[in-house]
This record gives C-alpha cells, structure tokens and sequence, in this order.
C-alpha cells in the first residue's frame, strides 16, 4: 500500500509540473516577524481583529502543526530561503555586529556568531530567478552585518546579491522607524484610519506592473516584532476595552499591531485581485517565530520566542493556491518554513540541480491531498547551542519531533524531555523518566543528524 501512495504522490506531483509548465504560477509568500500561533482569529484567537487573513485560510489550507526553522528571526529567515536547516547552515542564532558579547559566567562556551548568510548559499530566489521568475523582495533580510544601518540591507549580502532582481528595505509604519528619532506618539487618525505603509505601497507597485513572466513576492514584514506602539489612538482604546484592566501597554499596543498588519495583507492580497493575478498565483502566509513574552502569549502552548518549546517554534502557515487547494482545507501533518525552498522548487519545475543537501520536503502531495505515512513519522530537527538571557533563560539545546513524540535536549546536563504533543499540547508532562526507551531512540537520532551536517555544539569550559 506504501508503494501505490509513493507512487501516486509521484505522479501527482509530475501533474503539478505539467499542468504548469507553460503558465507557471506566480508565487507571493508573506512572512511576519514574532506572530504567535495563538494572535489569528482563524487560529482561535477571540480578542484580536484579522479578517484578511481570517478570509486568506477560508480560501485555502490552514496548518496546525507548522512549525518555524528556529525560535529567534535570523536563523529562522535563513533556513527558510536556503531550505537547509539551521544546523546544517552554521547559522543558529541572531546576526550581531563585533560589539556584541555573549552571556558572562556560562557553564558552556557557545559558537561564535554568524555575521552573514554566506552568498556560497544557494536562496529561493536565486533558484526562481534561474527558472524564468522574476523575483521581487521587500521589507525585512536580517541575514548580514554588512550595513551601518539597522536591519539594513547592505551592499555586499543582502537580497541582492542573493537573487533577488528588485526591492526595497523600507521599514514602513512599523515603529522601527521611527522610535530611535522621536517620542512614540498618537497620530492624528480617524476611526478606522491606517498609518499608509510604504512596505506594503511597495509590494504592491511591484505587482501592478506588467508581468512578461512569472513572478516571485517576498513580502518580509517587520510587523509584529517589538517596539510594540501603534499611531492610532482608536485602535490603542478598541484593545484597551477589549482586553480588559490585566492587560499591560505592551499588550495593547501589540494588538493594534496586529490588526493594523492584517490590514496591511488585507490591502495585498485586494491587489492580487484587482490586477487579475490571483486565479495564478501560489500564496503562502507564515510566521518566523513564536511571540515575544512581553507582549503577548502564545497559549495553548508553553514557552515563547528564544525557546524550543512550542510557544517558541509553532507558527501559523496558510496556503491558498486555486484549483490545487480546497478552500477550507485543514492539515495537520508536521511541516517547517524549511519545506519551502523544495515547495517553491517542485512548483517552478526547476531543475534538480538545487537539490543538494535540503533538510525540507516539498509539500505540494499535502496540498493535493496526496500523503503518505511517512509525512507522519518524518523527523523535524531544532538546533540551538546558546544562551540568552534578555528575555528569558535559554541555555543551549536541540530539540526533534518525530509522530506525536517530542524531545529537548539540555547540552549543559546531558538532560532529555520527551513529550507526547498528540496528549499533551501544553507539553506539562516530562515522560521522559517512564518512556526511556523513546528518549534514547529519539536522542540518538537526534545527536545522530546533528554529526552528520557537522554542526556546532556548546563545550565545557576547563
């Protein structure tokens, strides 16, 4: 039985291919910085307005078990453009410049920083562009150090350089571009104004252009990530009212960002269809991360950005692609923002010489309907060999999921936990001291593909 599903998944897929062939569809993926699992109405949130993207899962298929690269932005947006994971790329924390210093007084030494996504490294977009894409990125790259501005996108690894024919790093309405200059105040917005966003005009422009081929759209949002403030002082009093007395400032400011990020997509994706694309075009939504503890919670899930619980790593992911999605459609096979460089791949009919050692999958059998048992059991890895105290104390570990089995691994102490996330979302029960078994499998397999992509381990200090 296996065999005849492999092979119909084979075959399903060389139909992708073929139907697309001579009209190969334009693929737009929106990627959002620090969105909670938890923050989408379409994910159960009940306080938080997202209608646009509320309506973008109701046209396609909306993952529960999908999963970010890495808890922190910059390892994550790594192994999402290259499909290698974080291990494999030496690239498992966040970019720094010279002057940062790691934790003092650790118990392990951690691996120096990654500065750069190295231009050795092989993105979607260079793949795209090689396929007769034309490739477009606008807003958020933190991949290199070789700018003197924030965020930056440099001129020597940035998009760029890196596939990426057309774009801009403007920061739009986000805080970022403004809170180092000027107090953070209201606007003068009415009821139901927007702040205009120059990321989102942008994006936007790019597809009202005439289109001689087929195009890929990065849409890398800095939205939701902190400085959490909004200009609207109506959206400020709409949260303040609805999430009661308990909630801190923080929350509420991250909560009209919220909205005013799914207004933002809502004003995409309007676009998409007012030019006549949309009926041709691959849309994917995801997260690079979980959320940040301060301001907001990632519940039904323990833990938040910087940690390998799920809180730290689940994230949403929406896909809509007419005529090969049913609108409505659910899934809850185990996926990673890695699978997306062998999706886009499979998608484009490129060639199979950017095959080499990807740690994702395509997922286009998934989005046909086309699963295997495989997809069950296949094993997810987590890598990250350092310390991080800011927020909350993060100590080296890596973590794999494999079926509903779950384990982290604590370098400092040589420590497991194993949980069962098909019994326990909220991970609130350590079986690792009755399931030794499982722990030892699950460790070994672990330790056993960390070895084999040489990656870099904290050590002792003598």
């Amino acid at each position: 039985m296996r065999t005849i599903l492999s092979l119909l998944t084979i075959a399903a897929s060389l139909e992708v291919i073929v139907i697309y062939a001579g009209n190969k569809p334009n693929i737009v993926l929106i990627l959002v910085d620090d969105m909670a699992w938890s923050n989408l109405g379409c994910y159960g949130n009940k306080y938080i307005d997202t209608p646009h993207i509320d309506r973008l899962a109701s046209q396609g298929m909306r993952f529960t078990n999908a999963y970010a690269p890495a808890p922190i932005c910059s390892a994550s947006r790594a192994s999402i453009l290259t499909g290698k994971s974080t291990a494999r790329l030496h690239f498992e924390f966040v970019t720094k410049d010279d002057s940062y210093m790691h934790p003092p007084d650790t118990q392990m030494i951690q691996p120096p920083i990654t500065q750069d996504l190295t231009l050795e490294e092989v993105t979607f977009a260079e793949m795209a562009r090689d396929a007769g894409y034309h490739t477009a990125m606008f807003g958020k790259w933190h991949l290199t150090q070789q700018t003197d501005q924030h965020l930056g996108w440099g001129n020597t690894h940035g998009p760029l350089q890196q596939g990426f024919e057309t774009g801009s790093a403007d920061k739009g309405s986000h805080p970022y571009s403004y809170w180092e200059i000027r107090p953070m105040r209201f606007g003068k917005y009415q009821q139901n104004e927007y702040p205009k966003d120059a990321l989102t005009e942008n994006a936007i422009g790019f597809l009202k252009q005439e289109h001689d081929k087929p195009f890929l759209l990065f849409v890398s949002h800095y939205y939701v990530h902190s400085p959490a403030h909004t200009k609207c002082k109506w959206l400020y009093d709409k949260y303040k009212s609805r999430l009661g007395e308990s909630a801190t400032g923080k929350e509420i400011h991250f909560a009209a960002m919220v909205e005013t990020l799914d207004h933002y997509i809502g004003l995409l994706l309007e676009a998409l269809e007012s030019t006549g694309l949309g009926e041709n075009t691959f849309v994917i939504f995801t997260s690079d991360n979980g959320g940040q503890p301060d301001l907001t919670h990632n519940l039904p899930f323990r833990g938040e950005k910087w940690l390998l619980y799920e809180g730290g790593i689940r994230v949403p992911m929406i896909v809509r692609w007419p005529g090969v999605v049913n609108a409505r459609s659910t899934s809850d096979i185990p996926v990673t923002g890695t699978d997306l460089f062998g999706t886009f791949k499979e998608i484009m009919g490129a060639t199979s010489g950017y095959s080499d050692n990807l740690d994702g999958e395509s997922l286009v059998p998934i989005l046909r309907g086309l699963v295997d048992s495989r997809w069950e059991e296949r094993e997810l890895i987590w890598h990250f060999p350092y310390y991080h105290t800011r927020m909350n104390d993060t100590c080296p570990q890596s973590a794999i999921r494999k079926g509903n089995y779950k384990l982290i691994y604590y370098y400092e102490d040589d420590r497991s936990e194993l949980f069962n996330l098909g019994e326990d979302l909220s991970e609130e029960n350590n079986l690792s001291s009755r399931l030794s078994n499982e722990v030892e499998d699950l460790k070994d397999r672990l330790l056993s593909y960390l070895q084999s992509v040489e990656a870099r381990f904290p050590v002792n200090r003598e």
